[in-house]
This record gives C-alpha cells, sequence and structure tokens, in this order.
C-alpha cells in the first residue's frame, strides 16, 4: 500500500489531477490537509484546518512568516489525526507558499517529500517593478518581498524531489537550486479540449481569477475603444473576479473594473461588453468554444491555466510579450506576442484576427499541437509524474501500463492556478 498525502491550502489546486490518478491506482490511499474554504474531491478524505489571525504586533517583515508559522501548527493538527488513524504517508505532495511545509519533515521522517515550487519572489527582474504605471517599493518594501520565499526555502531544504511547472518559474529560483529542480506541468486534458468550428460570431475573450492589472486587465480595458470602432459586431467577453489576487487594490475604486469602466466613461459601448464574474468550467469553456480570439495578458509571473486551455481549443492568442509568454507562444507561429502596456498594439493584431480569421489557419492548428506536445495531461504531464513516483517507489512500475485506464479529469472550478501570493 502506497499512502499519498498533498498538502495544500486550495486542494485539489494544481494537485488535482494528480490526486485523481492516484485514486485511480491499486494499492494507492490518497489524503489531503487543505483549509476549511477549500474545495474537495470525492473520495479523497482531507482534515481542514482554520487560519488564526495575524499578530499584527510581530515586526512588518516578520508578519508573514508569523501566519505561516500559524498555519504550520494546524498542519501539525492534521496530521496527527491522519496519524491516529495509522495513515503514515510514505509520499507527499507539498505547495510551500503558505508555510504548510515547515513541519512535514519532522512529522514524517521518512516520507519522500515533494515540493511544488511555483513561484521566487525578487525585488527586482520579475514581476516587482514591471510595470511602470505603479510605484516601486522602497527599500522596507523589497525587504519583505524577499522574506517571502522564508517558508520555500526551508521547504526545499526538506524536499527529496523538486517539481516546477514550468522553465521560467524554475529559472526564477536561485541557480544553486534549478539543477535539482523538475519541470512538469500540471498538464492539458486536451482530451477534452478539442477544437469545434466556429460560427460568425466576433467574440473576443479575457480571462484572468481577478480583473487586476497583474493580469494586464488596464492594458486590455485600454485597447477596447479602438477595437469597438474597427469591428462594429465585435462583443467582447471577461471572465473573473473583482477581488485582488496579486497585487494592491486601485485607490479611488472599489475595484479595478470600476477603476477602468471611470476612466474610459464615453469611449465603451457598455452594450457590446460583458462582465462574467468567476464562471464554473463547464460555462468557461463554453464560452472558449464560441471565441474567435483570446486575449492573454501577465506581468513576468506565474502562467495561467488559461492560456493553454485557450490554445488546446485552437484559439488564435494575443499573449503579452513577457518572459512566461515567450515560453509558449512563437510570435506568428502558434500565437501573436504584443508589449504588455501598449493597447494600441494589442488592439491592432486582435482587429486583425477578427478581420480575417482564416488567415490564423495554420495557428490555431499550431497553437493546439504545441499543447498537446507539451503540455498534455495523459501523454506528458501524468507520465513525468509516473517516472518520479517510480524513480522512489520501484513497486509503482506495476501500475504504469494501467495509468490511464478510467481516469478522467474532472472540470475545475477556478480559470486560473492559485499562487503562493494569493
Amino acid at each position: 500500500m502506497l499512502d499519498v498525502l498533498f498538502v495544500h491550502n486550495n486542494f485539489p489546486a494544481q494537485f488535482g489531477n494528480l490526486a485523481r490518478y492516484l485514486m485511480a491506482q491499486p494499492g494507492v490511499r490518497v489524503r489531503a490537509i487543505a483549509t476549511s474554504t477549500a474545495a474537495s474531491i470525492e473520495g479523497v478524505e482531507t482534515q481542514r484546518y482554520k487560519i488564526a489571525a495575524n499578530d499584527v504586533s510581530a515586526h512588518a517583515f516578520a508578519r508573514r512568516f508569523d501566519q505561516e508559522c500559524r498555519r504550520a501548527e494546524q498542519v501539525i493538527y492534521a496530521a496527527n489525526a491522519f496519524r491516529a488513524q495509522g495513515f503514515d504517508p510514505a509520499l507527499i505532495y507539498v505547495h510551500p507558499g503558505w508555510g504548510e511545509a515547515l513541519p512535514l519533515r519532522s512529522l514524517f521522517p521518512r516520507a519522500v517529500i515533494v515540493v511544488y515550487a511555483e513561484f521566487y519572489y525578487q525585488p527586482r527582474g520579475a514581476d516587482v517593478g514591471f510595470d511602470p504605471e505603479f510605484d516601486r517599493f522602497g527599500v522596507d518594501g523589497e525587504i519583505r518581498i524577499a522574506l517571502r520565499n522564508a517558508s520555500t526555502l526551508l521547504a526545499l531544504a526538506d524536499a527529496d524531489e523538486i517539481i516546477t511547472p514550468t522553465k521560467w518559474q524554475r529559472d526564477g529560483f536561485p541557480k544553486r537550486m534549478r539543477a535539482g529542480m523538475r519541470v512538469i506541468h500540471d498538464g492539458v486534458d486536451t482530451d477534452a479540449l478539442t477544437p469545434t468550428e466556429k460560427s460568425d460570431e466576433e467574440i473576443v475573450t479575457y480571462v484572468a481569477r481577478n480583473l487586476e492589472p497583474y493580469r494586464g486587465f488596464h492594458s486590455f480595458m485600454r485597447a477596447l475603444p479602438k477595437i469597438l470602432l474597427a469591428r462594429p459586431k465585435a462583443q467582447i467577453h471577461i471572465v473573473g473576479g473583482d477581488s485582488v489576487s496579486y497585487g494592491n487594490p486601485p485607490r479611488h475604486h472599489a475595484t479595478w473594473r470600476e477603476a477602468m469602466i471611470a476612466e474610459l466613461a464615453g469611449k465603451l459601448d457598455m452594450s457590446r461588453i460583458s462582465f462574467h464574474g468567476s464562471l464554473p468550467y463547464d460555462r468557461y469553456i463554453a464560452l472558449l468554444r464560441r471565441s474567435r480570439v483570446h486575449v492573454y495578458l501577465t506581468y513576468p509571473f506565474v502562467l495561467s491555466w488559461s492560456m493553454l486551455e485557450a490554445m488546446a481549443l485552437g484559439l488564435p492568442v494575443i499573449g503579452s510579450d513577457t518572459a512566461p509568454v515567450r515560453e509558449v507562444i512563437e510570435n506568428n507561429e502558434n500565437g501573436l506576442l504584443a508589449p504588455f502596456g501598449d493597447h494600441a498594439a494589442i488592439a491592432d493584431k486582435l482587429i486583425d484576427v477578427l478581420a480575417a480569421p482564416a488567415r490564423y489557419k495554420s495557428m490555431r492548428d499550431a497553437a493546439r499541437r504545441t499543447v498537446v506536445e507539451r503540455y498534455d495531461l495523459r501523454r506528458v504531464a501524468l507520465p513525468a509524474q509516473q517516472a518520479l513516483i517510480a524513480e522512489r517507489f520501484p513497486d509503482f512500475r506495476s501500475v504504469q501500463d494501467r495509468s490511464m485506464n478510467g481516469f478522467s479529469s474532472p472540470p475545475r472550478v477556478n480559470s486560473e492556478a492559485p499562487s503562493a501570493s494569493a
């Protein structure tokens, strides 16, 4: 019996497909530790914990780590509840970004711990200071950013294996750590996400977990007046919530949606712009299937699932010319790139796709081919996880040939991966 434990405050999150796959294997038991508000997977017993309040008396530099230590304490209680039931995991997958990995080596000294290294915070050279529209942090702010890595660094010191979803995310970590990292993406179910014939609708889609500058919402909105003027039949569909996942809220408005609508007052035909909020996964995919062109903009930050899903559906994607996007999209080959803040360039490319969709047939085919060849769930992502586990647990090889029998990837709730900064 191989006992596997997943530890992630928002489980299943990035571990969902792997957890479901392991559940389908004979001789494997899967359990999880998550917060009380996280989703669930049927059949996975989950110990849940509540997050304690921040200690505002702690030094500003230490407040995040203080909160992470409080989470770690809750993980101890949850893990001991499993141990009392006789569950002693031999394999643990953990996201280190919230402090939940801190007690795992002491709790389970013989376990193989696999750390999901999603992002290494940097005061310069990545997301921080990228957008000139927003102020840089001072020295104190830079120190607080660097200290966000404390729990991750401690988790990496305890790790037996380290995985990360993209090469760009791997290369954000200090050089001495990269050699031991395996790049294994979470995987995209390209068998379920297949292209469909398009109608004559000129539908433009933009998707983010929340509508905010980190995902280029301000640049996209500023491109809309030119698009709507040039393409009178175009309909704009925007998916995303009004909270803030990354960065800061606007100064003078409750949400970034309100801020951008106010900035562009009188320049937008609001009857042609639909704000859907956060959609269930099936409705989100149904909308992408109708789309003629998809827009994905991001700071140099964690790459969203939504861009790859759009490409798997054969959509031409207009992406920001930023490093995480360039890892996937080669301009004019399998997608189009535009400078992140150049809303006129974004508009021009989008207008051209709307006006001449047939011209982009080979690009749509190349987009899907890229995802199938590099990010496919069954043919790339899960086999890589299989290989990792089999190296540590040779008996696991006996079920590899049956790895996909009966496996299915249920719809996700969110259209974008959660991040350590959420």
